[in-house]
């Protein structure tokens, strides 16, 4: 029998996929899982999120919220974040050391001051183990790191391998191609299963994980950044600009203030995310849209911490594309790139990654059964001859 292209290839996709299976398989399930975490969060922790809010009621000044806060939890504060939805809570953040990064997050009612909790809770816990064996299979950082990175390059490999053996290769054959047969025996069923759908989910596939590796390797995420031309997470690396104080006992502008400023450069309706760093740096303030279509994609402001003076704004429409995808590696990633309704299409894509191990090692088993059938089929013909 002459050893094809095709041939090659099912034989990569099919032993990559053995040696593979069950790291994708928990990588795939974990990914599906912490999908929806945020919701799930609030869902089972609604009370934290909940303001008493009533119609044409005022919240408190941000100050005396931060001035409530501080003085039952320790604390400088790190960050403000105020919701589009006047029914959601505030979110105040406290850190108690340099050693922390972004302090300890606090609700808080913006109507009454009541402190409604932390982010800490057993969901939170749950995800968070979730998160670890999704991106370490919960071993340590630089191990872990290392064995889910090398299985996503293979999971690539076996995605477009997949996509070349499900390519008809005639006309009359796409139909079949992209529908799944229910009314045939279950081997067929499960032989469609694998095929049809994981070609309706390749290219979100490719895209998880093409953006899942700029957190498995540094050379890669590197190397995408100079194809792309813009550093990936550079964010991270960002330091704000300088306020210069006029004066030793200059005062902050307040938050209404904050706001006021930020509203006449960025004039629409949004979630804030106020940050206070550094005593000389400038005040930055994020703003981004909310909603079941909306964009995973933040305006960003600065601003002189003592005049309200605008230093820098940066739109993120103003961005170049290549700008635009390396600053959305991220939500790309996660499914948040277009709201919910990406996060649904993320979640149907993860469940099927998480059924692929699965039905494609059902296939490899009935080809097994099937081998040593035909071949004792053929020593009896032999044997009758």
């Amino acid at each position: 029998m002459k050893y094809t292209f095709k041939k090659f290839i099912n034989d990569v996709h099919l032993w990559l996929g053995i040696a593979s299976g069950l790291i994708l398989f928990v990588v795939c399930l974990t990914g599906t899982i912490y999908t929806f975490e945020a919701e799930v969060d609030e869902f089972f922790n609604a009370e934290k999120f909940e303001a008493a809010y009533t119609y044409g009621a005022k919240p408190l000044p941000a100050e005396e919220l931060v001035s409530i806060l501080t003085a039952k939890h320790e604390g400088k504060l790190t960050a403000i974040n105020i919701p589009e939805d006047k029914t959601r809570t505030y979110t105040i953040s406290l850190k108690k050391s340099e050693k922390e990064r972004r302090g300890t997050p606090y609700y808080i009612d913006q109507y009454t001051g009541e402190i409604k909790g932390t982010a800490k809770s057993k969901t939170g816990d749950f995800f968070l183990v979730v998160m670890r064996m999704h991106r370490w299979l919960l071993l340590d950082d630089s191990g872990g790191r290392i064995i889910v990175g090398v299985s996503t390059i293979i999971f690539v490999v076996l995605v477009i391998s997949g996509l070349v053996l499900w390519w008809p290769s005639k006309l009359r054959l796409w139909k079949q191609g992209l529908k799944i047969k229910m009314s045939g025996n279950w081997k067929r069923t499960n032989h469609d299963l694998h095929n049809t759908l994981g070609f309706y989910s390749f290219i979100l596939l490719l895209i998880m994980s093409l953006t899942g590796l700029c957190w498995s390797f540094d050379w890669y995420r590197n190397g995408l950044s100079t194809v792309l031309g813009d550093e990936i997470f550079k964010g991270r690396k960002e330091k704000p600009m300088i306020s210069i104080a006029p004066s030793p006992d200059a005062k902050i502008i307040t938050v209404e203030k904050i706001i006021a400023a930020t509203d006449k450069e960025l004039p629409y309706k949004a979630d804030y995310q106020i940050s206070f760093t550094k005593d000389s740096a400038a005040i930055v303030v994020y703003k981004t849209k909310m909603g079941f279509f909306a964009l995973a994609a933040s305006d960003k402001i600065q601003l002189d911490k003592y005049n309200g003076k605008t230093l820098k704004v940066e739109r993120f429409e103003d961005k170049k594309f290549n700008e635009q995808i390396a600053a959305s590696i991220r939500p790309l990633h996660t499914g948040e790139i277009f709201g919910t309704f990406s996060k649904i299409l993320y979640f149907i894509s993860c469940l099927i990654a998480t059924s692929l191990p699965i039905t494609g090692t059902i296939i490899w088993l009935n080809k097994l059964k099937k081998k040593p059938a035909k071949t004792a089929k053929k020593t009896v013909v032999s044997v009758e001859g």
